[in-house]
């Protein structure tokens, strides 16, 4: 039950974050082992001089299609997990919208189970 927050420069047209939306959530279950019907996802989108962002930092070059995907997890995955999950996060939002590889951020935070309310008012993850 991933929480996903997505960053990204204003002014893409909505087929591109649903393209956004839907290629994320394909690598989640393809390599995250998220359940499909799992989505919880918020878009911020920032004018250019709100984001900033080193152009080749650690990979490179970055482009205006920069992409920050910030994921709060509750269950920890291994290395293994996490690295597969990095290759198909990238293939599939290079196949759509068309993001190259370099241009996708992620932060993966993960939390316990009593750090989670889905509403309520109770915590949804431990018995009452």
């Amino acid at each position: 039950m991933p929480v996903l927050h997505f960053t990204l420069l204003k002014g893409k047209t909505e087929a591109w974050l649903t393209a956004i939306s839907s290629s994320v959530q394909l690598a989640l279950v393809e390599a995250f082992d998220v359940p499909a019907a799992d989505l919880f996802q918020v878009f911020h989108e920032q004018d250019k001089q709100a984001l900033r962002f080193d152009r080749h930092y650690m990979a490179g070059p970055r482009s205006d299609d920069w992409l920050l995907v910030e994921i709060t997890a509750g269950k920890p995955r291994n290395v293994e997990t996490k690295k597969r999950f990095y290759r198909a996060i990238t293939a599939q939002l290079a196949a759509s919208p068309g993001i190259h590889p370099n241009d996708v951020m992620v932060v993966i935070r993960h939390n316990n189970a009593e750090d989670w309310s889905f509403g309520g008012g109770i915590v949804s993850l431990l018995p009452e």
